[in-house]
């Protein structure tokens, strides 16, 4: 029992970020991989029916729209690398278009048309911007430096609009020290200030029902199952505390973990629980299975699987994002339109079978909406030299 369980909540960890086949509530119990319904997927179908009528229930679309939207976020997907190498030094950025359903490219004025007709010729769409994607990032690495206060939730690149956006607690703009630190951003560049509802929070909770783990009194979800253990949020734990399972038993220690500034961990696994590459759909969708850690581009659809709120999804908002938490800043986070509370963190972000991201926290919750950040799982995997765990 105990093996089985541990198994579910593995797979809820690995939904929370990962690909954008997934859609819905969050984990609730998951069966045995060899027997889920995602171990049954073929390789010619694009999801699961399952997952196929979340997307037309979350996004508003018809089963053939979910289907080939799947089709254009994978090719967008795969195409993003190479059209970055292909535009050089006048890259600006890209997305995923849901109008055109396209990899928008973003190339400066000194782009070449030789370069221009590449991109066009791969299937992009291109846009030409002001500036590059190495002046944006510059911009943004000088504003990590200034300190922010509580009124400023974070700030990212936005490649469509072409400048570092900074997002402000709406009702915290004419305080006299969020004012101070948006004038200083404004000389560190190309800057835009935006309104937002709530200030960011991270997402764990005191100790209560569902299929989580425990850290003391912190309750957290698993984001993706690795040769070994789980890869989960830093603020869930310190290196060398105790895990607990959904029934109490032991599971084993983390091994390594950083929060602030950065918001990941890893826990080792033994003692009877195991490791399944495999993402709880909670009974919402089928239980999805884990086949790489591929980065979705802005704007494609991703999925999130927690241990409170269970299967929902959204689209890429922003990457590179720096989220102010009262703790201190995290970088390098991932933003999106996802909702999310207490208890989800650590959570998988899937999107299809592409292991994104663990939750680390965001604003307001799965009723009146929200947005959530979530940190990317090969930052995780590189850093404590990791493999994911694929089927």
């Amino acid at each position: 029992m105990r093996r089985t369980r541990l198994t579910h909540a593995c797979v809820a960890a690995l939904l929370m970020i990962g690909s954008w086949t997934a859609a819905g509530t969050l984990p609730a119990a998951a069966q045995d991989a060899p027997d889920s319904p995602a171990s049954r997927t073929t390789d010619s179908a694009p999801a699961s029916t399952a997952l196929l009528e979340a997307m037309q229930r979350d996004f508003g679309l018809s089963r053939a729209e979910a289907v080939d939207r799947l089709a254009a976020e994978q090719e967008a997907t795969d195409l993003a690398p190479e059209a970055r190498k292909t535009a050089g030094s006048a890259y600006g950025g890209a997305w995923f278009d849901t109008g055109t359903e396209k990899l928008t490219v973003a190339v400066t004025e000194d782009a070449g048309a030789s370069t221009v007709r590449a991109l066009r010729a791969s299937g992009a769409a291109v846009r030409t911007v002001e500036h590059s994607a190495r002046q944006l990032d510059a911009a943004k690495a000088r504003v990590d430096r200034i300190d922010a206060p509580s009124g400023v939730s974070s700030w990212s690149v936005d490649p469509a609009a072409n400048t570092v956006v900074v997002n402000v607690v709406g009702d915290r703009r004419g305080d006299n020290d969020v004012r101070a630190f948006v004038a200083k951003a404004r000389e560190a560049g190309p800057v835009t200030v935006r309104s937002v509802r709530a200030q960011a929070e991270t997402f764990a909770a005191g100790t209560v029902g569902g299929d989580p783990y425990y850290t003391g009194n912190v309750r957290c979800s698993i984001g993706f199952s690795v040769h070994g253990g789980f890869v989960t949020a830093g603020h869930c734990g310190g290196a060398g505390q105790q895990v607990r399972g959904w029934d109490g038993s032991y599971i084993g220690n983390f091994q390594g973990s950083s929060f602030p500034e950065n918001d990941y961990a890893w826990v080792n696994v033994g003692s009877g629980w195991w490791t399944v590459p495999v993402v709880l759909g909670w009974g919402t969708v089928s239980d999805q299975l884990v086949r790489g850690s591929a980065e979705a581009p802005v704007g494609a659809s991703i999925c999130r699987s927690g241990s409170t709120t269970h299967w929902h999804c959204g689209r890429v908002l922003a990457k590179n994002e720096t989220v102010n938490y009262s703790q201190g800043a995290v970088r390098q986070m991932t933003k999106t339109s996802v909702c999310a509370e207490g208890g989800d963190s650590g959570g998988s972000f899937i999107s299809g079978d592409q292991a994104q991201g663990v939750t680390s926290g965001g604003w307001g919750n799965c009723s009146s909406g929200g947005e959530t950040w979530f940190q990317p799982v090969n930052e995780i995997l590189n850093r404590y030299g990791l493999t994911l765990h694929t089927a």
